[in-house]
């Protein structure tokens, strides 16, 4: 299973529990809530209606009196009321009234005169002087059918003289409650939606980050110049930069090691033959002799500081993970520039150069390494030339890249060759001196090329020789 859904249905158990739990509590309280509110008010009823029930209770005619003849019919009066969206036709309100002895005297609905109501909890506890009050299934085994009496008393004096009750069936209050548990249930929808939207978008965010960590560690693993990805402020972001310091360490470490190695492997030849040569000029050898040696001594001492300067060249492309201010460069020009600097070997070698530019050329990069790049491609294709040849260079521009070609014409690569012309070190016999050079110039145009994004490839041309592209985006690499 995926990181993502992982996270994502984690966050949405742990918040799809809570609401539940949430949800259920409310909607357990919203039928006590609302039959508690009812409650309170019949309370207040009671009490004002059992003032306005004393004189006539006192006087032995509260079936016969002002309070009864105002409350008759009581449940027959028509109404137009909306309460809160529900319409309320009647008044669906009782009132009975009981003697000391809780017989019933009065009875709004008619029913119940002359019973027997005195071990009722509302007419029994009010009677003795406690709050009464009981809840009655009106139709026995009906939970729905329940109805609340609330009981105040009516005194004369201190002395309770009787009690009224007020009767109300708990269905009045019905449609509100299940109106409010309708709104918890959506309000708990919408909970549970939005809580899936944000788990979504955090773990996507998350996810998101991970992968972008992830596709950083790989390029890094695949040697490619990555830069750690911007993750902000957050603690992902303090990962990717520890990720970077710690591949930073590695990358040095290991760089400083194997080039060390690699330096010192390539310095033995040359410093074998500086030494055994120094060592036959200490004794007594012929004039002819000791030039030989001389020269080959300045010769060996001239490949090392070849090999040093060109390896740090290198090792300066290699460590960098990005250009740092990139400008314009117009490459047909710079690719003259780098031609006039070698017009002497071209002289001396009866070379020609043959120039084509074809499409916009300008591109955007760091003018100075793409002309050492251009350099050791020309270098390259003048020591493989044979004397009086000819080679062509050719610029092909289009909206997004240039294609630079260095092509020359002499024996092209040979097959075993091919596959390591960019290692570092491997170097080829040049035609014309039967001598390697330190085999680090492609290895530093390829680096110059990946730098700024672009790629850089050695082939033969079908007609003979070798063809060096160079491919560069115009646009700056991001």
């Amino acid at each position: 299973m995926k990181i993502s859904l992982r996270i994502l249905l984690g966050y949405f158990l742990i918040v799809g529990v809570a609401a539940w739990f949430v949800l259920n509590i409310f909607m357990d309280e919203v039928k006590p809530g609302v039959r508690q509110a009812m409650e309170d008010t019949l309370v207040d009823t009671a009490q004002v209606l059992a003032r306005l029930a004393a004189p006539d209770l006192q006087a032995g005619r509260i079936g016969q009196g002002a309070f009864a003849q105002a409350l008759q019919g009581l449940d027959q009066e028509p109404l137009r009321a909306r309460v809160w969206n529900f319409a309320k036709n009647k008044v669906n309100t009782r009132v009975y009234v009981t003697d000391a002895r809780g017989i019933v005297q009065f009875d709004s609905a008619g029913q119940a005169v002359g019973q027997d109501f005195s071990r009722w909890n509302d007419v029994y506890l009010t009677l003795r002087g406690r709050y009464g009050a009981r809840s009655t299934q009106s139709q026995p085994g009906d939970a729905d059918s329940t109805v609340m009496h609330v009981a105040a008393p009516i005194r004369s004096g201190e002395a309770i003289i009787g009690v009224l009750t007020v009767v109300k069936p708990n269905l009045a209050v019905a449609p509100f409650i299940e109106n409010g548990r309708r709104k918890i249930f959506r309000a708990g929808l919408w909970l549970l939606g939005l809580s899936l939207l944000i788990g979504a978008a955090v773990a996507l965010w998350i996810t998101g980050s991970l992968r972008q960590l992830l596709n950083y560690a790989e390029r890094v693993t695949r040697g490619e110049k990555a830069e750690p990805p911007d993750l902000g402020s957050s603690e992902l972001a303090t990962l990717s930069r520890a990720l970077a310091g710690m591949r930073e360490k590695l990358e040095g470490k290991q760089y400083v090691e194997r080039y060390v190695h690699t330096l010192t492997h390539e310095m033995k030849s040359p410093l074998t033959a500086i030494g055994a040569s120094a060592e036959l000029l200490q004794g007594e050898v012929p004039t002819a002799d000791r030039q030989r040696f001389s020269t080959a001594i300045a010769e060996q001492a001239e490949r090392l500081r070849q090999l040093i300067d060109r390896m740090l060249g290198l090792a300066q492309v290699e460590s960098r993970q990005g250009l740092q201010q990139p400008v314009a460069i117009d490459l047909a020009a710079l690719c003259a520039e780098v031609l006039a600097t070698r017009e002497a070997q071209l002289h001396t070698r009866q070379l020609t150069v043959t120039t084509q530019v074809h499409g916009p050329c300008t591109l955007y990069g760091d003018r100075f390494l793409l002309a050492q790049a251009l350099a050791n491609l020309l270098d390259n294709a003048i020591d493989f030339s044979p004397p009086g040849g000819a080679i062509d260079l050719q610029l092909q521009g289009d909206d997004t890249q240039v294609q630079v070609q260095m092509a020359d014409r002499g024996a092209g690569v040979p097959d075993y060759a091919q596959a390591r012309v960019f290692e570092r070190f491997y170097s080829l016999e040049r035609p014309a001196t039967g001598k390697k050079s330190t085999g680090l110039g492609l290895p530093f145009v390829r680096e110059v090329a990946q730098l700024h994004g672009g790629s850089a490839a050695l082939a033969n041309r079908p007609d003979g020789g070798a063809v060096a592209t160079l491919l560069l985006p115009r646009a700056p690499k991001t």
